[in-house]
């Protein structure tokens, strides 16, 4: 939500910095979970800050004064209805509303570009694998065959990895997509350590190491060929064991493309997205 909040809000406003860039985002909301009042709420917490009017964003303040909730109710309105207008939103249901939204897609764009003035900077697409199991599910297409109602998993991938690049040729942008983990160990303290061993082509599984204080598995993650082929970046999200902020979860990043030997933890919260130590 806060790359979003950075898109469609303007870089300046009436003399006041915001630091955006004034730019069209569309969600493609798979899981069909996106909060729009949680947008709603984490713009205007944005624009009060910037006016000087926010709570600071440290962990363990908390300001209940009356004082503070009134300036918390005040923010510019007019702002704040022209950044949402740039927040385009689609949900789909399943796979085949997913595909026929991509295969419209291009005249949304230009329909779009020709009403702002400009074309969308980022596609958001939240949990590709929305669909993993149900599509799964589905039996593949003879070869052959017309039935156009069948799809299997990797046909599924194969068409939306193929419609976004020919997307892309014509309208350049930023994609950025987020994938739950479609299979997940049991246990609630692991760590995850990259495995050193070659990953095989057939298995098309990101393959880690998983260990616990009583056992140790294989944790495989699935990720079709074709996508691991088109992301150019790919970072790992994952929950952190740190108690040292128990009122606010701390999250674990890792960088997995580039292969990067660094991870941060970050917390998240109304005043927006923090590293912590």
């Amino acid at each position: 939500m806060q790359a979003a909040i950075n898109c469609i809000l303007p870089k300046e406003w009436k003399g006041v910095n915001y630091g955006g860039l004034e730019r069209l985002v569309m969600f493609v909301d798979l899981d069909c979970r996106f909060d729009v009042l949680s947008l709603s709420r984490l713009l205007k917490q944005r624009i009060i800050r910037a006016n000087g009017n926010g709570i600071g964003h440290k962990l363990n303040k908390v300001d209940n004064s009356p004082s503070s909730k009134d300036a918390h109710t005040e923010y510019d309105k007019e702002l704040f209805a022209a950044s949402m207008r740039r927040f385009l939103y689609i949900r789909c249901y399943d796979s085949f509303e997913f595909l026929a939204t991509l295969k419209t897609l291009h005249f949304q764009l230009q329909k779009e570009k020709e009403a702002h003035g400009s074309g969308v900077y980022l596609l958001m697409i939240d949990s590709i694998g929305a669909f993993y199991w149900m599509d799964r599910a589905s039996p593949s297409i003879p070869p052959g065959s017309n039935n156009r109602r069948s799809l299997s998993l990797q046909s599924v991938s194969d068409i939306a990895v193929q419609e976004i690049q020919k997307i892309l040729v014509v309208h350049p942008m930023l994609v950025l997509t987020t994938k739950a983990a479609s299979l997940q160990d049991k246990f609630t303290s692991r760590e995850v350590i990259r495995s050193t061993g070659q990953l095989s082509i057939e298995s098309n599984l990101d393959s880690r190491t998983i260990g616990s204080s009583t056992n140790a598995q294989l944790y495989r993650e699935y990720m079709p060929s074709v996508w691991q082929s088109f992301v150019s970046h790919r970072i790992l999200v994952r929950p952190s064991d740190d108690n040292k902020y128990p009122k606010q979860p701390i999250y674990l990043s890792e960088w997995l493309l580039p292969s990067l030997k660094l991870a941060d933890k970050f917390t998240s919260n109304d005043d927006g997205t923090y590293i912590v130590s």
